[in-house]
């Protein structure tokens, strides 16, 4: 890694955020879920339906945002039938999104048969003017897609919400005492749904991302774990927004690094190179898990209990 150049650097740097804006959004989607109180381990499943979703209007609309949208529009749908299932009748909210991220996998395997040797319209390039041309700088953090940057700025807009804003702190008192927000007059289901579906978005737009910007196709599975990865963050970052991003991008730098070392040569088996960003994440899970006192302060004191207006 010492013969890196300066150059090398600056391309590692900017796919280390490419890779981390993947986990980031997902992870924050499902920040938000968890601060309603609900657990949805169905992310896998949402982002692969979201991909197909992008990718399939891409390719009969020519239009990216319209991809994009679609992909949200996946999202929230998917995550709509899920908060239906475990706010409304109560099922077990684990299964639920074990369920749904099975559902997700199936789902986007058929309807993405067709798809596997269509190709996109050619790619846009991104610069930002001026910035983009400053040396070492503008290739390393200026000529990014725009949802690099729309995940930075959802990260500080969401520490805002959920610290200052009314509608945040209802958000957080509903994840942490359902009863005692429905006893104030809120609506706990609907908040929960409207969470549910906020992070199905943002998860969408994570799936989306991949198919029309990361890796620009259409494979089957194609999400490969990373869903699985944005759900272990949302603990890494004790349900914090700006830790998420931290998390995401440690997560992007270790992917990276696997493709950097073996560009060097270093003799290591490609399956061991693979596994890095995995076994990071494992390793990072294990050490804050030293410590429960931690996470149980940080985390909703409802998370993955059913709430029962009346009962």
């Amino acid at each position: 890694m010492t013969g890196l150049t300066a150059d090398s650097w600056a391309l590692l740097i900017a796919a280390t955020l490419n890779a981390g804006t993947v986990v980031a959004l997902a992870s924050l989607g499902l920040l938000i879920n968890e601060r309603s109180g609900v657990v949805n381990l169905g992310a896998e499943g949402m982002m692969l339906v979201a991909a197909i979703a992008g990718f399939a209007t891409v390719v009969h609309t020519g239009s990216d945002w319209a991809g994009f949208a679609a992909g949200a529009l996946a999202g929230a749908g998917m995550a709509a039938l899920f908060g239906v299932l475990v706010i409304w009748l109560n099922t077990n909210q684990y299964a639920t999104g074990l369920a749904l991220s099975l559902f997700g996998a199936g789902l986007s395997a058929f309807a993405g048969i067709k798809y596997t040797q269509e190709k996109l319209p050619e790619r846009p390039h991104f610069d930002i003017p001026v910035l983009s041309d400053i040396p070492f700088v503008g290739p390393a953090f200026f000529k990014h897609h725009p949802l690099v940057y729309i995940a930075i700025v959802l990260a500080i807009g969401m520490t805002w919400f959920l610290m200052r804003s009314r509608a945040g702190l209802v958000l957080r008192a509903v994840g942490e005492s359902p009863e005692s927000a429905h006893a104030l007059g809120y609506r706990v289901r609907p908040i929960r749904l409207a969470a549910v579906m906020a992070g199905g978005a943002l998860c969408g737009l994570a799936g989306a991302f991949i198919s029309l910007s990361y890796t620009p196709l259409w494979v089957e599975g194609m999400v490969a774990g990373k869903g699985w990865i944005a759900l272990a963050l949302t603990t890494f970052a004790t349900w914090r927004p700006a830790r998420v991003l931290l998390g995401a991008y440690l997560f992007g730098g270790v992917t990276m690094l696997q493709f950097q070392m073996q560009g060097q040569g270093i003799q290591i088996a490609s399956q061991w190179l693979t596994m890095l960003p995995y076994v990071a994440t494992i390793v990072v899970l294990v050490l804050i898990s030293r410590n429960p006192t931690w996470i149980r302060i940080n985390m909703p004191a409802s998370l993955g209990k059913p709430f029962h207006p009346g009962a």
